[in-house]
């Protein structure tokens, strides 16, 4: 009896304690709105009299406790805009309010910003990488599509093929033998190896549960992204990864499907200290799947943890880590036979739709890993620091296969045996301005760029000693990896690496003329060192077989490529008019036949047309027509077959129309078309003034339609319904021979019921189990079904 009544003693102590403390100290709470009055997250607010701070959170409020009476000054502070004081009077036992709007500053490409009451919610087009500037889409001369992690969500979208269709001219995305995807941007084959604005190569399967939004770059970018990182000049797709945000929350995600498909996904943040300045969140997945076909399986899992932390009102960095694992088969690469003479589809071939005549047992293993580490440091009002380094490498051990044909109805199996590894560091120091000379704006940034890859081979390439007929094959065919290992001795060994050293410096700048009218100057100087392969087995150093056959060793090469641009906005953040011509290159080694070394391959495009924002904000979207003339392409010499001369050119010249709606509540929109004309324009006989075989289709056509009930009992419930539509292309495209690939319309559907705390999503791919083939003859999977359900918290 008397321990109880210490007991309550001590309570009653302590609680009189509290309330007398929460009597003598106040709080202070506020909220930060954009100039549209839409919350701003993770915007730095400091007591500059405590030297506290804290970060807003997703509603875009901010909290502080206990803090003693008193008036104090709260500084609010965004990296590269000027910073912001207002005063707040704190009294015993009340909250005192600091709310605060930002006046027009384009604060959503400075960060990573959740706008929550966004009507259009499919359309978020503002981004800070697509000009490395605080630049708003009406504002930037170059074109660009983003596909949003909403999109996704809506479309059940687990993999980077599956997001890509509401890309316009991305095409069926070519899914090479390691689980990398590639995609269509403008007649040239375009990868995903952009992350968060700089290098971020993949050489396996990417996941894209970290995935905030895809950026579809359009045309030759390597003025502000390099050669190493700009893909093809057709664009670059850069990968946008979720950041932290100051709150707890999150999802847990499990999607099931046809074929086995088994998926579970995991979503977590959370802040880490008390201030909320120290954030954590951590993504994650696991898939299992088997193909369609007769044969074939993916099993991968992806952990991607990111940490922020607002270290200073001035200083802040974030580290961000990809790390994939993946065991898997190759799918089917199918190369026909080559009959001269002839003008045949690939339905006419006969090869089996769902047979892949390979084996379970000859699985590939890949292991990516990317860390991505930046710092920003506020200099002053009008400059800011940014300094970003990248690591990434990718390995691939185990089996690669493809299928050769050997006759009008047999093929041989291909198989590539052993280890393969690339690693590259990307180390970028950018200055970013925002200031006046006399009355003249000026958004400038000035950086330099060093990239080291490094590519390391130790693999064998075999050729299967039997042949299999894929219209009659013999019940007993069965290639294994036993007889492929047996053959290894008698294959192609590759045992080599090599690496190489890019420097480059670049400077953009951003004018406004007047208030509506702007122009953008940008260019790049950069140095290419390469320092040659290293072959393992002879100990010599060389540059391997180069492009015109001959052996060539280290060598240096130095490009200029330049980014101009001009935007009149006719309405003020409603509707611009813009135009660009810009440059981009990529460094090719080797020789002439007279010694001559080759120089960078270039290539300029022409572009202009309209983007619009409005009726605020329920219609987007950008209408444009552009020309791409690319040079010095090496093509065989006419001399000698061993040698390349480098005067060829192609040219891709098309219109691109990307739209985005909300007409009604509930009701989203979203529709592409893309015409793209590519040829050969000074090339060998055989294919000049041809469309290059690998370019797509010539016309493409995307679009997604969704209704949500705004309101009601059943509010959240909704539909969507969409579609992609290509045009006969080409797998083989010469002047004697062509293969080519069938027009194909694929459709999909979706129902969804979304609310606070769960989301359930039922979907199917490929409604009416259209036929199809990428460009590299692999076919598409047929109608697919796909539910998930997921719990929030």
């Amino acid at each position: 009896m008397v321990s109880y009544l210490r007991l309550l003693l001590i309570i009653s102590i302590l609680s009189t304690a509290l309330a007398a403390t929460a009597q003598t100290t106040g709080n202070i709470t506020g909220k930060i709105l954009l100039v549209d009055g839409t919350p701003y997250t993770s915007a730095s607010v400091t007591i500059t009299e405590l030297a506290k701070g804290t970060l807003t959170d997703e509603k875009g409020t901010y909290h502080f406790n206990k803090v003693n009476p008193g008036n104090y000054h709260l500084k609010i502070q965004v990296l590269g805009a000027p910073e912001y004081i207002i005063n707040v009077t704190v009294a015993a036992g009340q909250t005192a309010l600091g709310d605060f709007q930002l006046p027009k500053e384009n604060v959503q490409a400075l960060q990573e910003v959740t706008i929550a009451s966004n009507i259009n919610k499919f359309s978020k087009r503002e981004s800070r990488y697509v000009a490395r500037l605080p630049l708003k889409n009406l504002e930037n001369p170059q074109v660009y599509n983003a596909v949003s992690k909403e999109l996704m969500q809506e479309q059940v979208a687990i993999d980077l093929g599956s997001i890509s269709k509401n890309v316009p001219g991305a095409g069926i995305p070519l899914i090479l033998n390691q689980g990398r995807v590639t995609f269509r941007s403008r007649g040239f084959e375009t990868e995903p190896n952009a992350r968060n604005g700089v290098a971020g190569p993949a050489f396996s399967f990417i996941d894209p549960v970290n995935l905030e939004r895809i950026e579809a770059i359009k045309g030759p970018s390597t003025t502000l992204f390099g050669p190493n990182i700009s893909s093809s000049y057709g664009g670059l797709y850069n990968r946008v990864t979720k950041k932290p945000y100051n709150d707890f929350g999150g999802e847990v995600d499990y999607t099931a499907g046809s074929w086995n498909l088994n998926r579970l996904s995991v979503d977590v943040n959370t802040p880490v200290n008390q201030d909320k300045t120290a954030l954590f969140r951590l993504n994650a997945a696991t898939t299992h799947q088997k193909s369609f076909q007769d044969l074939g399986f993916t099993n991968n899992i992806a952990i991607a943890p990111s940490f922020s932390y607002q270290l200073t009102d001035k200083l802040s960095m974030l580290i961000d880590v990809e790390f994939g694992q993946e065991k898997g088969t190759s799918v089917v690469r199918f190369n026909p036979f080559i009959i001269a003479n002839t003008n045949q589809s690939v339905t006419d071939i006969g090869f089996p739709y769902n047979k892949t005549f390979l084996s379970n047992d000859l699985t590939y293993s890949t292991q990516m890993l990317n860390i991505f580490t930046q710092v920003n440091y506020k200099i002053s009002g009008s400059w800011t620091s940014q300094t970003i380094l990248s690591r990434n490498r990718s390995t691939i051990d185990g089996y690669i296969t493809a299928l050769n044909g050997r006759s009008a109805t047999t093929v041989r199996p291909q198989i590539i045996v052993g280890n393969t590894n690339f690693i590259a560091t990307n180390i970028q120091q950018n200055f970013i301005g925002d200031f006046k000379i006399g009355k003249l704006r000026n958004r400038i940034v000035a950086g330099i760029d060093f990239y080291n890859n490094f590519n390391d081979f130790d693999r064998v390439t075999v050729n299967y000693n039997q042949d299999v007929n894929f219209i009659n094959p013999q019940p007993t065919y069965r290639i294994s990896r036993f007889k492929v290992d047996s053959l290894s001795s008698r294959g192609s060994l590759r045992k080599e690496y090599n690496r190489d050293n890019t420097y480059g410096a670049y400077v953009s700048d951003v004018i406004n003329l007047t208030e509506k009218l702007l122009v953008m100057g940008s260019i790049r100087v950069n140095t290419f060192d390469y320092k040659g392969v290293y072959n393992v087995v002879t100990g010599q150093i060389t540059g391997g077989l180069g492009s015109s056959g001959t052996s060539a060793g280290p060598y240096k090469q130095t490009a200029v490529s330049q980014k101009l641009g001009l935007v009149y906005e006719i309405s003020k953040d409603r509707l611009s008019l813009f135009g660009n011509y810009m440059g981009g290159f990529f460094n090719r080694n080797g020789q002439s036949l007279d010694g001559t070394a080759f120089k960078p391959e270039h290539a300029n495009q022409l572009e202009f047309g309209l983007k619009g924002d409005l009726f605020n904000n329920r219609l987007s979207g950008t209408v444009s027509y552009y020309n791409i003339k690319v040079n010095n392409v090496l093509r065989l010499d006419p001399r000698d077959i061993n040698y390349s001369i480098q005067d060829g050119a192609q040219l891709s010249r098309g219109v691109e129309v990307d739209i985005t709606a909300n007409p009604l509540s509930g009701l989203n929109i979203i529709a592409g078309y893309a015409y793209n004309h590519s040829v050969f324009t000074n090339a060998d006989a055989t294919v000049n003034g041809l469309r290059p075989a690998l370019s797509g289709p010539d016309k493409m056509v995307n679009f997604w339609v969704s209704y949500r009930l705004p309101e009601g009992s059943l509010r959240g419930l909704g539909l969507g319904f969409g579609g992609n539509y290509g045009s006969m292309s080409y797998q083989t495209n010469t002047q004697s021979t062509k293969i080519t690939i069938p027009a194909y319309t694929m459709l999909d559907a979706a129902l969804f019921y979304d609310q606070p705390r769960y989301r359930v999503n039922f979907k199917v791919n490929n409604l009416t189990s259209e036929k199809a083939w990428s460009v590299r003859l692999t076919p598409q999977a047929p109608a697919q079904f796909i539910g998930s359900v997921v719990l929030k918290f």
